[in-house]
Formats: C-alpha cells, sequence, structure tokens
C-alpha cells in the first residue's frame, strides 16, 4: 500500500506498508506527483508500517521516475520519516543527508505528535 493525502495546502503525508509491487509503486508516485503539484517550502509526513521489500519491478519503477523525484524533492524543506523499524528510519535519514534543501529526522510511532510539531504543526 502507497498513500498520499495532502494536509493543507504544503504538507503531503504519505502511507507506505504491505508489499510494494510495480503497479503500486507506479500508482503511488503519480498520485505523489499530482498532490505534490503546487507545493512550495513543504513538508512531507512519511509513515511506513509494516512494509515487505520492495519487488525488483517497484524498484525499477521508482528508478524511472528518479528525474522526477529529484524534481519534486526541492519542493519540501522538511521530511519526518515515521517507523517502528530502526534501519527504516535510520536510512531515511542518510538519504536526507544527500538531499540538499531537506531535512529530514526520524521518529518512532508513538513520537508522531513529536514529528508533527518538527514539521510545524
Amino acid at each position: 500500500m502507497f498513500q498520499v493525502m495532502r494536509s493543507g495546502t504544503g504538507r503531503l503525508e504519505l502511507d507506505v506498508s504491505g508489499k510494494l509491487d510495480s503497479d503500486g509503486m507506479r500508482r503511488g508516485l503519480r498520485e505523489l506527483f499530482t498532490q505534490a503539484h503546487g507545493v512550495q517550502h513543504g513538508q512531507l509526513l512519511i509513515r511506513v508500517g509494516d512494509i515487505d521489500l520492495p519487488t525488483p519491478g517497484a524498484i525499477a519503477v521508482e528508478l524511472s521516475y528518479l528525474p522526477q523525484l529529484l524534481r519534486l524533492v526541492r519542493q519540501f524543506d522538511r521530511c519526518a520519516v515515521i517507523s517502528g523499524r530502526e534501519w527504516i528510519r535510520r536510512m531515511g535519514e542518510i538519504e536526507g543527508a544527500m538531499l540538499p534543501g531537506m531535512e529530514v529526522r526520524s521518529f518512532r510511532p508513538e513520537r508522531e505528535a513529536d514529528a508533527l510539531a518538527w514539521l510545524g504543526g
């Protein structure tokens, strides 16, 4: 599952869980681009639940959208990653360190209120 919701004018909330195949990745990324249209200096809230590793097809789809994803990242200043898994939280922060202009922090699920406060509301 890959769901995207727009919260107000500047925040997107992504919920990712379960098995992510090529069709799910394609639908999710298209929805992400649609919902992100017009956002400037936005915030991302990414909730990662119980997730399987993406299928090779899902990874191929993500790679095919890489130029659009790199442009999309410039629309956001902050990203909060919420996950019960330590390795996912660390990966989020490592990826964030490689993205100029975006600050990424990770939080445990019970700290979602802190994540929202850090994002600015």
